[in-house]
């Protein structure tokens, strides 16, 4: 409410001194019209804006499942979960971790498409398939190289295609979701190393409550500040990203 009040003084400010002044202040006219195609190009313009707004609404999708994205957050989340601090660090912070993670990792393959695919076409020295072709090329790539062979196989026997004869040869609409999944197999993989040490520590807590007789007292709420402290004399935040960067091949 107080946006809007301030938008309101604001606009009634410019007109005032726009009247004292006797000009007109030139504003920005936007039209939206819905006309009759009336050749091949305006059809062809009218697609490449539909297929534009699909891309756009599928943006986030896209970041996740064709990025190192997924495997990062799963593995921040186990970690949380590990040492129980519940809602420490918030998501909010966890998951733009792991976006800027993800950039990092992505960076080298970003940094390809848009020398081979973006600014080739950005400078009309290209058509938009060419741009296109060149620029899954990298994402391919690094995507080929964290998928697994049996995940890979899995989902080209059910998209009922032919046998590729190299890996380059993979459809796209097969390798993102064997991408996915192979990311989700090696996050859960790292999150279960993760939960080991913390476990121990559950269980030596719990045994010593047990020998003392202290049943009443939770077992969580005593191994919680030793968990904490033991992350932070293995300097556990250093540990598990260097980790965690080191598995993307």
């Amino acid at each position: 409410m107080k946006r809007v009040i301030v938008v309101i003084l604001l606009c009634l400010l410019v007109a005032g001194v726009a009247a004292s002044q006797d000009k007109a202040i030139p504003m920005p006219k936007i039209s939206v019209e819905v006309g009759k195609a009336t050749s091949p190009d305006d059809v062809a313009v009218t697609l490449q804006i539909l297929f534009l707004m699909t891309v756009l609404s599928l943006a986030p999708a896209i970041l996740i499942m064709t990025t190192a994205f997924t495997r990062i957050v799963v593995v921040l989340h186990f970690l949380r979960q590990a040492i129980g601090t519940q809602q420490v660090p918030p998501s909010q912070v966890l998951i733009g971790l792991a976006m800027f993670l993800t950039f990092f990792v992505m960076a080298p393959t970003w940094n390809r498409v848009n020398q081979d695919a973006i600014q080739p076409y950005m400078k009309n020295t290209i058509t938009l398939q060419q741009a296109y072709d060149r620029g899954v090329v990298p994402l391919r790539e690094f995507m080929l190289r964290q998928t697994r062979e049996e995940d890979l196989a899995l989902f080209v026997k059910l998209a009922n295609v032919e046998k590729p004869e190299t890996r380059d040869d993979v459809p796209i609409h097969a390798l993102i979701p064997a991408f996915a999944i192979s990311e989700l197999r090696i996050g859960f993989e790292i999150g279960f190393l993760l939960f080991i040490p913390f476990l121990v520590i559950d269980m030596v807590i719990s045994s010593i409550l047990l020998s003392m007789g202290m049943m009443m007292l939770p077992p969580v709420l005593i191994s919680l500040p030793f968990k904490i402290l033991l992350f932070i004399l293995v300097d556990g935040w250093h540990l598990v990203i260097r980790s965690l960067l080191e598995s993307f091949r």
